[in-house]
């Protein structure tokens, strides 16, 4: 976890070091104080929970069982420190990370860093489609246009939540979403048993079981740390209750607020994450190995094995993750261009527009699982570009004042998010080639 050390700087500690900054008391004030700050990173760990991770992890845990779970610890960790570094970001800045690329680099860079950002919403956008697609398919038995269509229109309304100044209830509803499908991961898993302490014990020691098991975890980490969530993250913490002046006075308040935020949301996301490579291992051992973690074939294996509420569980999980991801991605969609380009266009006119792709390729009857294969491809390249931004600003102590990171944090930054960006930038030629 990140803490300030005695020379006000940031340093990598243990998870408990979020709550043992002494500047900060825990009485009712500083509780007081510290709840309007919470609530952020609730809406950026939607965006770990997607329809992508979903068919990622459950297809890890058919295949190789709790081989890879360690994998998922890891890749939560460094979205914690990454998520921390966002919010950090616009806490002490005021600005988002798109705001500060259009303020201090060329325009033709502007230009270009907007167009791959649109790019990867539009990628995100289509596994979300995807996922909530499948799920309305499941549930209602909706054709796959017009379940894009209502997708479409339901993240409106989350919009439109937050523009008319609900941001606590949009907050609300992502935290509910998180739980949601957390409890329908959770219940599939413990309805369809099969599961092992031990086989889980031993999935957190890191290991590879062939090619195969390499590919999965590449993509287990480039689906985790997500660049639409780092934009998104760094503007969601803006207006919390503190201005930019009053976050510099307080970096102790600020550090221990974002850093309980993200560990809450964080960890719940990484808790679900686990549970899906569970539910996976568990499942393919209860039909043999037959099944592999093809979607559409998991709601009709626990129909007939299982029983009908295991399979209803399956599908709302599934459609909560696929709409509340949309709606995440809608907003993530409106920071990128107003902070890059500094246009406001109306929500309605770039979903529309934004939904376009998803809906002629589900129409067209694309394979599902290979939509949502492509999407991760496409998303994977944008996250060696949110990661070099990220670190490169968190390390100016001029923009950053007292919120800088300390040498120690950005080298541990810098490290783990190239990493993570080679990881994310091989992905595609491993999938393609």
């Amino acid at each position: 976890m990140i803490v300030r050390n005695a020379t006000g700087h940031d340093v990598i500690s243990g998870a408990s070091a979020v709550s043992a900054d002494s500047s900060v008391s825990a009485d009712e004030g500083g509780r007081s104080r510290i709840a309007p700050i919470l609530g952020p990173a609730f809406v950026a760990a939607i965006a770990y929970i997607d329809p992508g991770n979903v068919a990622t992890n459950l297809t890890a845990g058919a295949t190789h069982g709790y081989l890879l779970v360690w994998v998922v610890v890891v890749a939560s960790l460094v979205a914690i420190l990454v998520q921390f570094q966002a919010a950090k970001l616009g806490m002490a800045t005021g600005q988002s990370l798109p705001r500060l690329c259009r303020e201090r680099l060329p325009r033709w860079g502007t230009r270009l860093l907007w167009a791959q950002a649109e790019i990867v919403v539009l990628a995100t956008d289509l596994a979300e489609f995807v996922g909530a697609a499948i799920g309305m398919r499941l549930l209602f038995g909706m054709p796959a246009a017009l379940s894009a269509a209502v997708t479409a229109a339901v993240s409106l309304l989350l919009l439109q939540l937050r523009r008319q100044g609900r941001t606590r209830r949009f907050e609300l509803m992502s935290a509910a979403a998180l739980v949601m499908v957390g409890a329908g991961v959770c219940y599939d898993m413990v309805a369809v048993g099969h599961q092992s302490a031990a086989g889980l014990a031993a999935g957190l020691v890191p290991g590879f079981d062939g090619p195969g098991s390499l590919v999965l975890a590449m993509g287990i980490v480039g689906a985790t740390v997500m660049p639409h969530a780092v934009y998104l993250h760094s503007a969601l913490v803006q207006g919390r209750g503190l201005s930019t002046d009053a976050a510099r006075r307080q970096p102790g308040l600020v550090r221990r607020a974002l850093g309980l935020d993200c560990v809450l949301a964080l960890g719940i996301a990484t808790g679900v994450n686990v549970s899906m490579i569970a539910l996976g291992a568990g499942f393919g051992a209860a039909t043999g190995g037959t099944w592999t973690g093809d979607l559409i074939d998991a709601h009709s294996e626990l129909a007939g094995r299982v029983g009908g509420f295991a399979a209803l569980a399956f599908a709302v999980a599934l459609l909560s993750s696929g709409i509340s991801s949309a709606g995440v991605g809608t907003l993530a969609g409106d920071v990128v261009m107003h902070g890059f380009l500094g246009w406001r266009v109306s929500p309605h006119v770039r979903r529309i527009v934004t939904m376009a792709p998803s809906v002629l390729a589900l129409s067209i009857g694309v394979p599902l699982t290979g939509l949502l294969i492509a999407s991760q491809v496409v998303i994977s390249l944008g996250v060696p570009v949110a990661l070099f931004l990220l670190v490169w600003f968190c390390r100016d102590r001029a923009l950053m004042g007292p919120l800088v990171n300390a040498p120690l944090t950005t080298r541990v930054a810098g490290v783990t998010g190239t990493i993570v960006a080679a990881l994310g930038a091989c992905l595609p030629f491993t999938l393609l080639f």
